[in-house]
């Protein structure tokens, strides 16, 4: 009888052994939570810079070393992908600019089919109200802000990417108007709460032409004289 339960017993250790070495991945693996509940403070949406003017996050600040190679509902597509002229890998690196003022909410690797993703929030003030848009930047490479950053327009946030090698490089480019910072699928054929990327940043502009506004990083304050 004791070597039955013996044995019985280093079955059970063996068996709860392999299960710890099986799942040892997903157990240890980093978890976030989700961004979905997420929801800024009544505070923090007031403490919100005013996005005054907004610019593409590509090439010049006329976008002329870009194209816009998937754009927003083409094939359900909830966004712009823009792509470097070279096409393939050429924009491999390049620089990625916030398109307007506005604080980081979320900034990391989204998983698979996404890569790196940043997603900023903007006030914005439309007919006397305020209103908050969000501008969405996926397949990014390198990340250079945090959650919880205030960025400038023309600031520098992120390189183009290939989503960990799943692409050719190229930025998927998305405005919404949500509040919460979920990743989102990408594609859907409902496109309730997302804006035409395109069409909003030529309707928000109101640059100079000869204002580039390109800045790679927070400007220091000015001394008073």
């Amino acid at each position: 009888m004791k070597r039955a339960a013996f044995y019985f017993a280093l079955f059970a250790a063996g068996l709860l052994g392999m299960l710890a070495w099986r799942l040892a991945p997903e157990l240890t693996r980093p978890t976030h939570p989700d961004p979905a509940f997420q929801i800024p403070s009544p505070f923090e949406l007031a403490s919100l810079p005013l996005a005054t003017r907004f610019d593409f996050p590509l090439g010049s600040e006329h976008g002329a070393l870009a194209y816009n190679a998937q754009r927003f509902t083409e094939n359900h597509h909830l966004g712009d992908d823009l792509n470097g002229i070279g096409g393939e890998n050429s924009d491999l690196g390049d620089r990625i600019y916030a398109v307007a003022d506005g604080r980081v909410l979320l900034a990391r690797d989204a998983g698979s089919g996404w890569g790196n993703v940043i997603i900023v929030l903007h006030a914005i003030e439309e007919n006397g109200a305020r209103r908050y848009v969000q501008s969405y930047y996926g397949h990014c490479d390198e990340i250079l802000v945090d959650p919880g950053n205030d960025v400038r327009r023309g600031q520098q946030i992120a390189t183009v990417g290939t989503a960990n090698g799943q692409y050719f490089a190229h930025l998927h480019f998305e405005m919404r108007e949500f509040i919460t910072p979920f990743i989102g699928p990408g594609y859907r054929e409902k496109t309730a709460g997302w804006l035409n990327p395109s069409d909003f940043i030529a309707k928000h502009r109101g640059a100079p032409e000869d204002d580039v506004g390109r800045t790679g990083q927070m400007p220091s304050p000015q001394s008073s004289p």
